[in-house]
């Protein structure tokens, strides 16, 4: 089984801000979302636990399952570039994402999706015929995107409605 987490809560989320590779570690909140989240997985033996290699994701997987979590760049937050910090009613959108023409150093979305599809295929194929549990412990472009391999990426590219909330996770099986 997969357990797609999003981290706990950081104070850019409670600000209402843009959170990239800019970001910050867990608040208080955050860290009580994580002991929430260990209290909810206190029945599951992780086999593997991943993480984004933001220290807020980090910490999350690790406070939530008691291990240390791999460190696995293709989970790495989608790079804002110069809108990571704003806050998000004052960045200007291009659909879901901040918009290019403004901001520099942006990722693009099917390279984001790229990396984190090769992710997930290199796990479904270490996983075939075995039963495992699995934490993978992201951000809210994680979540979206790990939903989006299981799903299909949404005709309006917007992964985020696959997306957890802070401190919560989605579950996913391989087929």
């Amino acid at each position: 089984m997969i357990y797609a987490v999003r981290h706990g809560q950081t104070d850019f989320n409670k600000e209402g801000r843009m959170q990239g590779r800019n970001g910050l570690p867990l608040n208080k909140e955050g860290q009580r979302q994580a002991v929430r989240l260990r209290e909810q997985f206190k029945d599951i033996k992780f086999d593997y636990v991943y993480s984004s290699p933001q220290e807020r994701a980090m910490q999350t997987a690790e406070i939530s399952t008691g291990m240390k979590p791999i460190i696995e760049p293709r989970l790495d937050v989608f790079d804002l570039g110069e809108a990571d910090g704003i806050k998000k009613h004052e960045v200007q959108l291009d659909g879901i994402l901040p918009n290019r023409n403004v901001y520099r150093g942006m990722e693009n979305i099917q390279d984001y999706l790229k990396r984190v599809f090769s992710f997930m295929e290199e796990l479904q194929q270490m996983c075939e015929g075995k039963e495992v549990n699995i934490l993978l412990s992201g951000h809210r472009c994680t979540t979206g995107g790990i939903g989006s391999y299981f799903e299909g990426v949404p005709e309006d590219q917007n992964i985020l409605r696959f997306s957890s909330n802070n401190g919560d996770y989605k579950k996913y099986e391989f087929a």
